[in-house]
């Protein structure tokens, strides 16, 4: 999960939109694998479940069950993305879903960038967990 092994980022001079951007392939990438790891379905089942779980309003929720298991710095990059101001809109989605799905986005984001792999799936589990 290295892809940016050779390369130096510092993420914390990323703008928050730069981070989701980053962050949102990362929890794709992070569904898509463990929908594969469920075993084979049609495929067009496997979209439906990723599209149920990569969405503002499922990303919302993953919002308030990590909120508290977070570290101040983690906390704060979470905080710059759910404020940062997008020229995209939400389609189909809460502002408020949007902006956190955002935040979320972007911290994932961030930890990837900062190579801590480890804590990416321990949040996402906790983000999923019922």
């Amino acid at each position: 999960m290295e892809l940016f092994k050779n390369i130096e980022i510092d993420p914390i001079k990323l703008n928050s939109l730069a981070l989701a951007f980053v962050g949102d392939t990362i929890f794709d990438l992070l569904t898509r694998g463990m929908i594969v790891a469920e075993g084979n379905s049609p495929v067009n089942l496997m979209h439906k479940k990723a599209k149920s779980i990569v969405n503002a309003t499922s990303q919302s929720k993953i919002y308030s069950k990590i909120e508290p298991f977070l570290t101040d710095e983690e906390l704060g990059v979470l905080k710059r993305g759910r404020n940062a101001k997008s020229n995209t809109q939400a389609k189909n989605q809460s502002i408020v879903d949007y902006r956190r799905a955002t935040g979320v986005e972007a911290l994932f984001g961030y930890l990837y960038l900062k190579g801590n792999f480890d804590r990416i799936q321990e949040l996402y589990k906790i983000g999923l967990e019922d």
